[in-house]
């Protein structure tokens, strides 16, 4: 009997020594934050509302990314209007080109600088017209325009309003012996627009005596006489 009794006993004593381990091993995993293995999560979706509408937000593998486009008059401010389009945005209008049909050229002798002669259009039309460039020149007969001098382009297009005028230099020849004058009598004012192309031709008479040699120059249009003349 009393054998059978201390053999009780030590069952008993091994069954809560079991017990307690099995108690400080759970406390221990929760104090740490893991969980025992097999153990289920019982976190409810309220206590992580905001992780998972991220996911539930967030596309699935495969499907195409999605961009919200807000409705018609809600800009940024929320004033429910369209904004307006800067200034800069809008292109700015062309001006037609000085031709024949809205101008009219004339040529005509100077005293100096010597072997020069003076062009100039005059805007006979009812709105604005631009001088682009220089006139392309022909006296008489020649194939070839004459030479334009380059250096002569001004820093802006000279616009002329209805009665305005624009000039522009000719230098007949180049220095003395070079070459062979040869006298002309008609020329040809081609006027042309903001791309370079002809936009017609004008005939002039030239004054009397007036000669020419392939060393000769005209100027980009100039909004003075002295500007078209210091060449």
């Amino acid at each position: 009997m009393r054998t059978n009794r201390i053999r009780t006993i030590a069952v008993a004593a091994t069954a809560l020594a079991a017990a307690l381990s099995l108690t400080a091993c759970g406390g221990e995993d929760k104090a740490m934050g893991t969980k025992p293995a097999g153990a289920v999560d019982t976190a409810t979706p309220a206590a992580t509302g905001t992780d998972d509408k991220a996911q539930s937000d967030a596309p699935k593998a495969g499907e195409p990314e999605t961009q919200t486009v807000p409705a018609e008059g809600k800009h940024a401010g929320g004033n429910g209007k369209k904004p307006e389009t800067a200034p800069n945005e809008k292109a700015a209008p062309s001006i037609p080109a000085c031709t024949p049909k809205n101008s009219t050229v004339k040529v005509s002798s100077v005293s100096r600088p010597i072997n020069h002669l003076l062009l100039t259009v005059t805007n006979t039309g009812s709105t604005d017209c631009a001088a682009y460039y220089a006139p392309f020149l022909r006296f008489d007969d020649a194939q070839a325009v004459y030479p334009v001098l380059d250096d002569s382009k001004p820093q802006a297009v000279v616009t002329l309003s209805p009665g305005q005028e624009a000039y522009a230099g000719i230098s007949l020849l180049g220095e003395p012996g070079q070459n062979e004058p040869v006298k002309s009598d008609n020329l040809g004012v081609i006027m042309v627009d903001k791309n370079n192309e002809s936009k017609g031709e004008s005939t002039l008479k030239l004054p009397a005596e007036t000669y020419t040699d392939s060393l000769g120059f005209v100027t980009y249009w100039q909004s003075d006489v002295e500007n078209a003349l210091m060449f």
